[in-house]
């Protein structure tokens, strides 16, 4: 039976529709060659639970589809799958609708991480600008040599330091300043135990053999994989706060890892009775995610 080669669930936009063609990753980013073998399938791939292998074919994807010609992380920081960050990016813009291609839209990624990816995939399939924000200072000057070695980034996207740990918008979002939508991948986990726990679940079923030990294959620091209450504290602060900037901000977005976690935020968006929400499903092979997006002008839905 011939295999698929389009991954049809993916948006239509999405470069990553394909199978990895690593002959082209690798005639752009030969360091790539070093870590391609042939799988159980006798398919090229790579071991995807090497951390070195993950990474640098992330290098030889940013630099194919996305011109980035130096893209580094700090060791143990969040090495994210592009496809899925990809996906988030062009629902949104389907979000935003917008069909005047000389309106400039202007994003807020609420904890941009080490890897500015979603700045990365944004400003290169859209031309978007970036406000970026994060707690974590070695993150934030990740991203910015990320932004200084790849000109097409300067000046398109401006990195902010969220001094209170604890807020969001706040301290951010300026007065007067106007962002089209927000973004945000929140920290999945509520403790540091349950991140190493999911970690061990999630490779134990890839590899379909019991996983003792957590090993990130795709990194990660604690502010990037666990926070107090986990996600859906997360977003339930965060429709908290944007009721201060209902018009500074035309949508609020965030990645919803755990659908259980949907009747509560919808709740809380209900009880504000001034958000419109919508929810959008991601599906990447056999993973399902989602996006809670609202907004508290009406003209927008």
């Amino acid at each position: 039976m011939k295999k698929t080669t389009i991954k049809t669930t993916l948006h239509p936009r999405n470069q990553h529709r394909e199978r990895y063609d690593f002959k082209l990753l690798c005639e752009s980013l030969p360091q790539l060659g070093d870590f391609v073998l042939i799988n159980e399938y006798g398919d090229e791939s790579i071991d995807f639970f090497d951390p070195d292998a993950v990474l640098t074919l992330n290098k030889a994807l940013l630099k194919k589809y996305y011109g980035i010609d130096n893209w580094e992380i700090p060791e143990g920081y969040l090495c994210p799958p592009i496809p899925g960050r990809a996906e988030y990016i062009h629902h949104i813009a389907d979000l935003l609708n917008n069909k005047d291609p000389e309106r400039k839209i202007k994003c807020l990624d609420i904890g941009v991480g080490a890897n500015c990816i979603y700045p990365i995939i944004g400003v290169n399939e859209y031309g978007w600008d970036f406000v970026g924000t994060e707690i974590d200072q070695t993150a934030l000057d990740s991203a910015q040599k990320i932004i200084d070695g790849n000109s097409f980034l300067q000046g398109k996207v401006e990195l902010r330091f969220q001094a209170k740990k604890n807020l969001l918008f706040h301290g951010i979002i300026q007065e007067n300043e106007k962002f089209d939508l927000t973004i945000c991948n929140p920290p999945f986990h509520a403790s540091a135990k349950a991140a190493a726990a999911g970690n061990t679940q999630k490779l134990s079923n890839l590899k379909k053999r019991p996983v003792r030990k957590a090993a990130l294959n795709f990194g990660g620091q604690s502010t990037e994989l666990w926070c107090d209450g986990g996600e859906e504290k997360f977003i339930l602060k965060m429709i908290d706060e944007s009721l201060a900037y209902d018009s500074s901000v035309g949508w609020f977005t965030s990645m919803v890892s755990k659908s259980e976690h949907l009747k509560n935020i919808h709740f809380a968006l209900e009880k504000t009775r001034r958000a419109h929400y919508k929810t959008i499903n991601l599906t990447m092979g056999n993973k399902v995610s989602r996006v809670i997006a609202w907004t508290f002008n009406s003209e927008l839905v």
